[in-house]
């Protein structure tokens, strides 16, 4: 992997948000969902995530998660993502980023 300068790091504007609604996206080339999240003063944004075989809709629903939000929007079929989800990546297995404790949706992560 290569090194970045921290100047790039300082660069991503990671946020904590918390999801409203998680819908299946059947449009989707591999199994995912398409969510609805709140970045408080932010708004709300939308992005989609090939994260059902771990999640079920019902254990998304008002969770808070970790997502980058100065990214391009992505467009996925006919739905523009326009954050990414973090995740830890264990081959084919993806586990949700989240804040140990409940934080102010919109709230900096560095």
């Amino acid at each position: 992997m290569n090194e970045i300068q921290f100047e790039d790091f300082e660069k991503l504007d990671i946020r904590v948000g918390t999801i409203l609604e998680v819908h299946e996206f059947p449009e989707a080339h591999n199994p995912a969902y398409q969510l609805t999240i709140d970045f408080g003063p932010l708004g709300i944004k939308k992005t989609s995530a090939q994260i059902t075989a771990r999640y079920s809709p019902r254990d998304l629903m008002n969770q808070q998660i970790v997502a980058l939000l100065n990214i391009p929007v992505k467009q996925i079929g006919s739905f523009d993502s326009e954050c990414l989800l973090l995740g830890a990546v264990n081959a084919k297995d993806v586990f949700i980023v989240r804040p140990e404790f409940l934080v102010k949706a919109g709230t900096l992560v560095k």
